[in-house]
């Protein structure tokens, strides 16, 4: 009888261990996380319809998707209060509200630095070398 033993994850195998940001970077800045948890931290408690209001060319479906992966993950909470018709909120989260400096520090890089990734791409975009 032998016995098989199960390869053990490196850095260079397993990308979470190269870089151990990687799963927040997935949790918090996939495509519409980062408009609804800044809005619900900058407005409180909305509803679906105020929500997306707020946030723009969000579809209804795509809403829906991100605001129950972010209720998994414990970033919003979801209060259903059964009134006729029924009523449903949202808000950010003790949770949520932990990464408001994060954002308030990429809000002061994009300030610092947008303008020079804007030059950096038409430089690039332009170089005849290209």
């Amino acid at each position: 009888m032998t016995v098989e033993t199960m390869p053990t994850a490196s850095a260079d195998t397993d990308p979470e261990l190269a870089c151990p940001v990687a799963p927040v970077v997935d949790i918090v800045f996939s495509r519409w996380t980062t408009p609804i948890l800044w809005t619900l931290n900058a407005r409180g408690r909305l509803r679906f319809v105020e929500l997306e209001r707020a946030i723009g060319r969000i579809t209804p479906k795509v809403l829906t998707q991100r605001l129950r992966q972010l209720e998994r993950d414990g970033l919003v909470l979801r209060t259903y209060h059964p009134e006729v018709p029924p009523r449903v909120e949202y808000e950010i989260s003790d949770l949520g509200r932990s990464l408001a400096p994060l954002f308030a520090h990429l809000a002061e890089w994009a300030a610092e630095n947008l303008e020079k990734v804007v030059e950096a791409r038409q430089a690039y975009d332009t170089d005849p070398a290209r």
